[in-house]
C-alpha cells in the first residue's frame, strides 16, 4: 500500500510539471504566431509605399498619409478624420494617371484607403496594438532597446533617408514569475517589432 501511495506521489508531481509545461508551451506558441503576423503586416505595409512610389518617398507628413509620426496610432480615430475609403468605388477624380505626370490627388487618396484598410487589420489582429511610421536614424535607444520616439534626420527626412515601421502589442512579460497585469507587457513600454522600410528600385 505504502508503495502505490508513493508512485501515485511521484506521478501526480509529474503531471503536474507537464501542465506547467503544457502551459508554457501554448503562450510561447500564441506570441510566436503575434510575432509572424506583426511582420507579416509590416512587410504587407512597406509593399503598399514601394507600389505608390510617388507618394511613398514624400519626406513630408502632410504630404504622405504612410507617415504616422506626428503620434503613436492605438485606434482607427487616431487617424485624420478627413480620410475615407475609396478603394471600393474607386479614387479616380477624372484626371489622367501617367508614369511622366502622376495624379497625386489620386494616389494620396489610395495611400489614405491602404492605411485605414490596414490599420483596421493590424488593431483587429494585434491585442491592444500600437503603431507608428517615421523617418528614424535612431530606433534603438543607448541601451539597444526599440523606442518609440523618432529621431529625424540631422538635416530633415530625404528620399534617401531610413523610414521604420514600429509596432507594438500586449504580450507575456520576459519575467514568467510576474502574476497579474505585472505579467503583461505592454504596448507603451517600446515596440516589440522595428521594421525597417527598404527601397525596392529607383525607377
Amino acid at each position: 500500500m505504502i508503495e502505490v501511495l508513493i508512485s501515485i506521489v511521484v506521478l501526480s508531481f509529474g503531471l503536474l510539471g507537464s501542465v506547467g509545461l503544457q502551459s508554457f508551451a501554448l503562450k510561447s506558441n500564441r506570441e510566436g504566431r503575434l510575432q509572424s503576423v506583426a511582420t507579416t503586416l509590416a512587410r504587407e505595409y512597406a509593399e503598399m509605399m514601394r507600389g505608390n512610389k510617388y507618394i511613398g518617398v514624400k519626406p513630408a507628413a502632410a504630404n504622405n498619409p504612410y507617415l504616422l509620426n506626428d503620434k503613436t496610432i492605438k485606434a482607427l480615430s487616431d487617424l485624420p478624420t478627413a480620410w475615407a475609403y475609396c478603394l471600393h468605388t474607386g479614387c479616380e477624380d477624372g484626371g489622367v494617371l501617367t508614369a511622366k505626370a502622376p495624379n497625386t490627388a489620386v494616389q494620396t487618396k489610395v495611400a489614405q484607403s491602404q492605411v485605414l484598410e490596414w490599420m483596421a487589420r493590424a488593431l483587429g489582429d494585434l491585442p491592444g496594438a500600437w503603431v507608428r511610421v517615421c523617418f528614424d536614424e535612431a530606433p534603438f535607444d543607448s541601451n539597444g532597446l526599440p523606442q518609440w520616439d523618432c529621431t529625424a534626420p540631422t538635416g530633415g527626412a530625404t528620399a534617401n533617408s531610413t523610414i521604420v515601421i514600429k509596432m507594438g502589442w500586449t504580450q507575456s512579460a520576459i519575467d514568467r514569475g510576474q502574476t497579474g497585469d505585472a505579467a503583461l507587457q505592454k504596448a507603451d513600454t517600446r515596440p516589440t517589432l522595428i521594421f525597417p522600410v527598404t527601397s525596392g528600385n529607383e525607377q
